[in-house]
């Protein structure tokens, strides 16, 4: 039982992902939808080698439900503790019930309660907030957040500029509220503006991803920029504090200026675009799952996340491991 006397913290305990069978690489990608484009093209461009892709009736929440059951696993934490689901997709099985309900009931969780953000790309870093707010407010002791995409159904498979950069799968880390301690997130920090929605978003009568490449690029580095500055002031650090940038996999030359800003060798910054391309709102806990797993990411590390994605949306997330 929490102590009402002592200060709350949202401590990251577990974390998993899930990534569909099927991968293609550039050259697969261009021979099965007959684009005008190479591996070499995309690599140059993007950082982006193969991507996932959901197999026929595969949903958003079959693949969640994958990616929190490795969370579970790795954090040693039964369903019966299990309070709060938060899903962030953009494409979720339907637009009624949530997707984390039709999570919640494949998990076997028979209480605490359930529901779905959408804030594109940024959806993890707006659900892991969300998270942390309620842990702190006492109104859950243990979440699962989830990121989970099928954007293979939402893309133009003939629009070379935006088909090959996205991919499906589900990353999920496992949020238990602890008293006191150093462990556990630290701050978060959210943005909107929809007066650039238009630059990236889902075409209301065709119902597919449009995006004006240039114009997405040059707001994410400036706000990206803008929005860790922001993470670092709020908590009194400084850059060299950071010891692992988990980002937004969207593109490397993104990912490579951050680290850049943030004085960071390359090896410090935890890059998996190249693997399965911009998975979205499962991108950061993806990326998580694998650095946690592999070892580079130990307790007691000072790990940043950001993203930035359509609404214009965007934030950063501090936590210490």
């Amino acid at each position: 039982m929490i102590s009402s006397s002592q200060d709350i913290r949202a401590v990251i305990i577990g974390t998993g992902g899930y990534l569909p069978e099927e991968a293609l690489d550039n050259d697969a990608v261009a021979a099965r939808y007959q684009l005008d484009t190479s591996d070499a093209w995309i690599v140059e461009r993007t950082g982006i080698r193969r991507r996932h892709i959901a197999a026929a009736g595969q949903m958003a929440s079959d693949m969640a439900a994958e990616a929190a059951r490795a969370a579970l696993a790795q954090a040693g934490v039964d369903v019966s503790e299990v309070d709060a689901i938060i899903v962030a997709t953009a494409t979720p099985d339907s637009a009624f019930p949530s997707t984390a309900a039709r999570v919640q009931a494949k998990l076997g969780v028979t209480q605490g309660f359930a529901f779905d953000i959408s804030a594109a790309c940024t959806g993890f870093v707006y659900a892991l907030s969300v998270a942390d707010a309620m842990l702190r407010a006492r109104q859950a002791r243990c979440a699962l957040v989830i990121g989970a995409e099928v954007f293979s159904r939402i893309v133009d498979w003939t629009d070379r500029g935006t088909c090959v950069l996205f991919g499906d799968g589900a990353g999920a880390v496992v949020v238990r509220a602890t008293e006191g301690g150093e462990r556990g997130v630290l701050s978060t920090h959210l943005h909107a503006d929809g007066n650039h929605a238009d630059i990236l978003l889902v075409d209301e009568v065709a119902g597919v991803v449009r995006m004006t490449g240039r114009e997405v690029f040059r707001h994410a580095v400036s706000k990206l920029a803008s929005v860790v500055d922001e993470a670092l002031a709020a908590n009194g650090l400084q850059k060299s504090d950071v010891k692992w940038l988990v980002p937004h996999q969207a593109n490397r030359r993104i990912i490579e200026a951050m680290g850049k800003k943030l004085g960071l060798p390359a090896e410090q910054v935890v890059m998996t675009v190249d693997r399965h391309a911009n998975t979205s709102a499962a991108s950061i806990p993806l990326a998580l799952a694998e650095a946690t797993r592999d070892g580079r990411i130990q307790q007691g590390d000072l790990v940043l996340m950001e993203a930035i994605g359509g609404g214009l949306t965007w934030g950063a997330a501090l936590a210490r491991f």
